[in-house]
């Protein structure tokens, strides 16, 4: 797995191609800025390392215990964190959670104290209007958020495999034999077992 600091370069080395494209594609100077924040924040503070102790998790700063439970509840990389459209969407739903939450919160306690009617109905109703409003807009954000998570999940998966072929290439260089190879590795991890007798008592 790469460390923080190369998810950190791959994102901002891709950002200005993943705006760029998003301009042809959009043909609008909003669709461009619309990708390219979303794929700069999902890469830098809403990847799927927010099931971790990372440096997407530790940006969040003073909110960052919001995303305790997500942490307890997920195994780190594992399919729905780190997986293609599912992890962007489950991490989507979990913030809206804590984001709807909260402004009902604040809408309650307003209309308690007389600041505002409580009108849960209209306040749905105009969210809808909203988002149905900004749907376009929306998608693209949608795309540039998944865009930044897979640029993380790939580049997961393809540090890991290297590594795991220059561990055994280099295995192969000095000459050494598989058996040999998986037995100091055993050792490594301190759970090296005793070898079985041939005896056919044993």
């Amino acid at each position: 797995m790469p460390w923080g600091s190369t998810h950190d370069r791959l994102i901002l080395w891709t950002a200005p191609g993943i705006t760029l494209a998003a301009a042809l594609l959009g043909n609008s100077a909003a669709v461009a800025l619309a990708v390219g924040s979303a794929y700069l924040f999902s890469g830098l503070m809403f990847s799927g390392d927010l099931d971790t102790d990372s440096r997407q998790y530790r940006r969040w700063l003073f909110l960052r215990w919001i995303w305790l439970p997500y942490r307890r509840w997920l195994r780190h990389r594992s399919f729905w964190s780190h997986g293609p459209l599912v992890g962007t969407a489950l991490r989507l739903l979990y913030l809206g959670l804590w984001v709807t939450g909260v402004g009902l919160t604040v809408a309650w306690l307003g209309s308690h104290l007389g600041w505002w009617p409580w009108q849960p109905g209209i306040w749905r109703d105009n969210l809808w209007q909203w988002l149905q409003a900004h749907a376009e807009t929306l998608g693209w954000v949608g795309l540039g958020l998944e865009l930044g998570s897979v640029n993380h999940s790939l580049s997961d998966c393809l540090v890991s495999r290297w590594r795991r072929w220059r561990k055994r290439w280099q295995g192969e260089a000095k000459g050494e034999p598989v058996s040999l190879r998986s037995r100091k590795k055993a050792a490594r991890r301190g759970s090296r077992q005793p070898l079985r007798s041939s005896s056919p008592l044993s």
